[in-house]
């Protein structure tokens, strides 16, 4: 019953994925249209504010930790639900970044490259850890814990972000990581 659950759970993930794929194209179109115009060429930062440029270095910064995570659950973990879960945190949270870097590389923000300090940390303890004890701290950590953190993130960003296109991007992204930590709580009981 659970396993059956789980995997409802992760087909409801990969239909969100597919709308958000969806979005995510519909969000360049606008931007790409604006690059071919004079205005859209400076490449500068100026033309974000700073909570719109913290807005897209937020959500890189969650996609690169929850890749970095995943990665390493796909090598380690027990359960085939956490390996499963684990691809579906690749595949989801990669497509994502790609459409961050892409308005960030539009907007001329520099994005992080790699997971932060919290995250190496954890990716640490992680790699110690094996069999059922590492599925239980993955899922914990990166499967509950952090989409928590991240959601409420994305919420508190979302309502300050004045530019269409990370606006877009951040409305995309929040239902996707709801669904991560819905898929992750129902695991975890």
């Amino acid at each position: 019953m659970q396993k059956s659950k789980t995997l409802k759970g992760l087909l409801a993930v990969s239909a969100v994925a597919v709308m958000f794929s969806t979005v995510g194209v519909q969000a360049q179109t606008p931007t790409s249209a604006a690059q071919n115009s004079p205005i859209g060429q400076t490449g500068s930062s100026a033309r974000l504010s700073s909570g719109d440029e913290k807005a897209l270095k937020d959500m890189a910064q969650a996609d690169i930790n929850e890749v970095a995570a995943a990665r390493i659950a796909l090598s380690k973990a027990q359960s085939s639900d956490v390996k499963t879960f684990a691809q579906q945190m690749v595949k989801d949270h990669g497509d994502a970044l790609t459409k961050v870097q892409a308005v960030a590389q539009q907007k001329g923000v520099a994005l992080p490259t790699e997971p932060d300090a919290k995250h190496k940390a954890m990716a640490a303890k992680l790699e110690k850890q094996s069999g059922a004890a590492f599925d239980k701290m993955y899922m914990e950590n990166a499967g509950t814990k952090d989409h928590k953190m991240v959601l409420s993130t994305l919420q508190s960003d979302s309502r300050k972000i004045k530019d269409p296109d990370v606006k877009t991007l951040a409305d995309a992204h929040t239902p996707v990581v709801e669904q991560h930590l819905k898929t992750a709580q129902q695991m975890s009981m």
